[in-house]
């Protein structure tokens, strides 16, 4: 859903409509087979490549197949904001807010709205934290909130307000000079492989830098 977003920009740049439409069949293609029927997700739908018939759904970096994968939950969120701000598609909007709900009342996310790795991971409520999921959402949901009525715009906007508070925390925001010099602490990439768990990440970072430059372009 993320990657949706350069195919979008290369019609726009080409006139190309193409790039247009595979865009929209695969958000459309994905809505219809990722989603659970209370809005979260599968990480991974394996489909034939002869036929498009789904073979299995499971998980890569989530707790289990039947897991709500935190990041996997903020990159949708993100994507289909995206995919509603070029298509003005109502679908669009009402799933990147059916998306919004399962992560804003789900009981395992923190006060602090920073999510643990995966909604359901085991060890809750000690289980790793994920700045990166945190960061993405904040940047989806200040750009959703352009797009929604008054009510779930001030929620939305208090969530992402939250969170940009909460990730520039000394918690979160490393001292200059130290973490390799990137700005926020505490990440996931991959737990099942234990990869980067409680570490640095380039999208983590930069999400952040575009929830600020997003939040202070509304109190503008």
């Amino acid at each position: 859903m993320m990657n949706l977003e350069l195919l979008m920009w290369a019609t726009n740049v080409t006139g190309d409509s193409s790039f247009y439409h595979i865009a929209v069949s695969h958000a459309n293609t994905t809505m219809k087979n990722h989603y659970r029927q209370n809005y979260s997700s599968y990480h991974v739908v394996v489909y034939n490549p002869q036929t498009g018939v789904v073979i299995k759904k499971q998980t890569a970096q989530g707790a289990f197949d039947e897991s709500a994968w935190a990041r996997g939950k903020s990159w949708s969120l993100y994507g289909y904001t995206m995919m509603y701000r070029y298509t003005k598609d109502k679908k669009h909007l009402d799933q990147a807010q059916h998306i919004a709900s399962f992560i804003l009342n789900n009981p395992n996310l923190p006060s602090d709205k920073i999510p643990y790795w995966d909604y359901n991971a085991p060890g809750i409520p000690n289980a790793q934290r994920d700045a990166s999921a945190g960061a993405i959402m904040a940047s989806a949901l200040i750009e959703l909130s352009r797009y929604s009525n008054d009510s779930l715009s001030k929620k939305y906007l208090g969530t992402a307000s939250t969170i940009l508070h909460t990730l520039s925390s000394n918690e979160y925001k490393a001292a200059i000079g130290t973490n390799g010099g990137f700005l926020l602490m505490h990440s996931v990439a991959n737990m099942n492989k234990n990869a980067e768990v409680d570490a640095p990440l380039p999208y983590a970072d930069y999400y952040y830098v575009e929830a600020m430059c997003r939040y202070k372009k509304l109190l503008k």
